[in-house]
Order: C-alpha cells, then structure tokens, then sequence
C-alpha cells in the first residue's frame, strides 16, 4: 500500500528571514513542522530549503551526482552566529541497526556517503551539518515518549 505524506509550499510569516529561491515547499509533515520553527523561532537569522547542492559519488551507479540537504539555516547563539545544513529522515534511514528491509539498509548505507560529502562540505565552510528524525522534532511535543523506554 503506498503512503500518503504531507506536501505543499509553506506560508512565510517572517519572508525576511527567508534567503532560499521560490517559496520553500515542504515534502513531509516533520520538514513542514521545521519550516515553522525556522520562520518563528528568534534565534533562527536566516533559513533556506534545499539551497545547498554538495557533490558525491554515487556507490551504487558510480555516477558523480548532487546531494540537496533539506535546510541550511543561520541562527544566533550565545557566542556568535551558527550555520548549520540540517536533513530530515525517519530514524529507519539513519542508523542501520534501525533498517528492518534491504530497501532502507540501501537507503541508510546511501545516506551515509551524502552525508559524509556534507561534512566535508560543511568543515569547509565553518558549519555544522546534522540530522534530525521524528525523535529530534517531536520530543518536546511529547516528553514522555522517552520517558517509556
């Protein structure tokens, strides 16, 4: 059965703060509920979605292709100015132990290589690269969930 996700362009409520291209169009129901909190949050400067093309090599095809991280954002911090690329995926995409099908340790494995050209990508350019999962964007929403474990 095929799953139905969340998709649309986000309202900016704060365009100021917005330095991508075109209205950022949201692919999911956790990247919409990020978008909201770049747009509102104070600390948040500036946020773009999918702005960052990295280079990598694909080790399934042996192609040269482009890894499009879901975010870049600036935000203040107590001792200066953060950037940071940020990608949002289900937790059975990043860690393999986590994987329960061929398809998504396929996924995870391919996520590990975008994600190692972001970190190179991101040390060069004095940013920090990190991924979010449903448990990094909904655990204040509800703190008991890690409570239960």
């Amino acid at each position: 059965m095929a799953r139905s996700y969340a998709q649309g362009f986000y309202t900016l409520i704060h365009p100021e703060k917005y330095v991508g291209s075109g209205t950022p169009k949201y692919r999911s129901g956790w990247e919409l509920t990020f978008m909201r909190f770049c747009d509102n949050h104070p600390s948040v400067i500036n946020w773009a979605s999918e702005s960052v093309r990295i280079p990598y090599k694909n080790p399934f095809t042996g192609r040269d292709t482009f890894y499009v991280p879901d975010f870049f954002v600036v935000y203040q911090t107590g001792g200066g100015r953060q950037a940071e690329l940020i990608e949002i995926k289900p937790l059975g995409q990043t860690v393999m132990e986590q994987a329960r099908t061929q398809k998504e340790k396929a996924a995870v494995a391919l996520n590990m290589i975008k994600w190692q050209a972001a970190q190179v990508w991101c040390k060069r350019m004095g940013a920090k690269f990190r991924v979010l999962t449903e448990e990094d964007i909904y655990y204040k929403a509800n703190p008991t969930k890690k409570q239960r474990k």
